[in-house]
């Protein structure tokens, strides 16, 4: 099986299928005039707005849900694989795939905000419905919906609490059965409470993970800042090919890179726009802004965070093209993954490393299993209405917690490959669609401008921009006297 796995990861992952991606990205960054730098600032500033209703959740809140997805195993382990298999080097790349990721996050989540629907008195929305009300192709959105919902309840969970399970029984010597059971019994507290109890439990969690995580690598950095300088130069020339070193493997640094980084920050994955949609905004654009900002997060910060303490001190591993061969063995015997982290912390803060890591993992991973579930039962509401929708999401809950189980006894190569291809499926039908139905994301973004310069608070009005099927805008939205910000 697992060779069966890997054919098709080198199918969904193949070099120009990499190069698309980057190419995509850029496409979207060039049409919105990179307003990941023109807005940065409304960005942060939207973040901290709006409030939560009984249909939907807070900006914050719908962020919170998206960087749980986005913050996870893929920080920590993600990032270590990248550096193992593509040198120094891969951490630019993953560093580009954020930036220019950013134009597409906003696109994605945009367009989630656009053609969200109240259904069962919550927002729903995300590629299978702007797929379907967008583009008008229902096959396609059913394609997307059954991608997503097996990506996300029995592929990708594996990640997360394998990843968890290897570093408790690293740190602290946890049966890996030990670690499954307590991750899925915690997990069914949070998801038998349904959508807000999720948002709850990430609006608290997120921060204080990602923050705390950051700390501690900046207390790392501080204690070797004198490296800092040759640090910056390896990454740079590693990813040009300069090194003298890593320069052999330039092709794998970039590949690496873009994998791992598009793993990590979901940049048009199509994951963030299910979260996006939940979001309670008066105008699509703003949740968009803050969806792209969340790109950021994820990679400038904390990805950033893990491969400078790698990097400082000097704990990874990095194989030649031929993916055997070593080039730089710092840690013979250590698998990529979570123990370079850990590595690299207990040789800075001898006795701390190792637990840290395997707790920080746990906080990323777990929240990440619980947007998984969201997006996954999402999904679940497009394909399946009426009475039938509360036991299919039940049998989703089942199924899921048993995924998370098994992905924790089973070996860490299987369980990447099997998020590899989900991951591939995903990428690849909502990249298609967000090209084909980008008008409607940029129209949207030139009237939040126009608002905004003429000194309004933006409100979105479907009808008046020329935009159809747009049902939640046109039919239940009822606009707050425009005031001015």
């Amino acid at each position: 099986m697992e060779a069966f796995v890997n054919q098709l990861n080198g199918i969904l992952w193949s070099t120009p299928v990499i190069y698309t991606c980057l190419a995509i990205g850029l496409f979207f960054s060039v049409l919105t005039r990179f307003l990941q730098i023109r807005h940065v600032k409304d960005m942060v500033l939207l973040m901290f707005k709006g409030k939560s209703s009984a249909a939907g959740v807070s900006s914050f809140q719908a962020l919170s849900i998206a960087l749980s997805g986005r913050v996870g195993t893929g920080n920590i382990a993600g990032t270590a694989t990248a550096i193992a298999m593509g040198g120094p080097g891969a951490v630019f790349w993953m560093w580009t795939i954020a930036f220019i990721g950013a134009g597409s996050a906003f696109v994605e989540s945009t367009l989630a905000q656009i053609y969200k629907v109240k259904k069962d008195g919550l927002y729903r929305g995300g590629p299978a419905y702007y797929i379907e009300k967008g583009i008008g192709i229902k096959w396609f959105a059913v394609l997307f919906a059954i991608s997503a919902l097996l990506a996300m309840a029995l592929l990708m969970p594996g990640i997360q609490s394998n990843s968890i399970a290897l570093g408790m029984e690293n740190a602290f010597g946890i049966d890996k059965t030990v670690t499954g059971l307590v991750i899925i019994a915690l997990l069914a507290l949070i998801i038998f409470g349904g959508v807000k109890r999720i948002a709850n439990v990430a609006q608290y969690a997120v921060p204080f993970m990602a923050v705390g995580y950051i700390l501690v690598a900046l207390i790392i950095i501080g204690m070797n800042i004198g490296e800092l300088p040759g640090v910056i130069s390896l990454i740079f020339s590693s990813a040009f090919g300069a090194d003298s070193m890593f320069g052999g493997i330039i092709g794998s640094a970039i590949a690496w890179g873009v994998k791992r980084g598009i793993y990590s920050n979901e940049a048009g994955q199509g994951t963030g726009p299910h979260a996006a949609a939940a979001a309670e905004v008066s105008h699509p654009a703003k949740q968009g802004l803050v969806q792209a900002f969340s790109v950021y997060i994820d990679t400038l910060f904390v990805c950033s965070a893990t491969a400078f303490m790698i990097l400082f001190t000097g704990m990874f591993n990095t194989v030649g093209a031929d993916g055997k061969t070593p080039i730089v063995e710092n840690l013979p015997g250590v698998e990529a993954g979570p123990g370079f982290t850990q590595a690299a912390v207990e040789s800075a803060l001898p006795g701390f490393g190792a637990g840290f890591v395997a707790v920080s993992l746990f906080f990323f991973a777990f929240t990440t299993i619980m947007a998984y579930y969201y997006i996954a039962e999402t999904n679940v509401a497009y394909l399946i209405n009426g009475k039938n929708s509360k036991l299919a999401i039940f049998i989703l809950k089942v199924v899921l917690l048993a995924a998370t189980f098994y992905g924790a006894v089973k070996t860490a190569g299987l369980a990447w490959a099997l998020g590899d291809v989900g991951l591939g499926l995903m990428v690849w039908l909502n990249l298609i669609a967000i090209v084909i139905l980008r008008k409607p994301a940029l129209i949207a973004l030139k009237d939040y401008e126009a608002q905004k310069k003429q000194g309004l608070d933006p409100v979105f009005n479907s009808k008046k921009l020329g935009i159809k099927n747009a049902e939640y805008w046109e039919e239940e939205y009822k606009p707050q006297e425009e005031k001015v910000s």
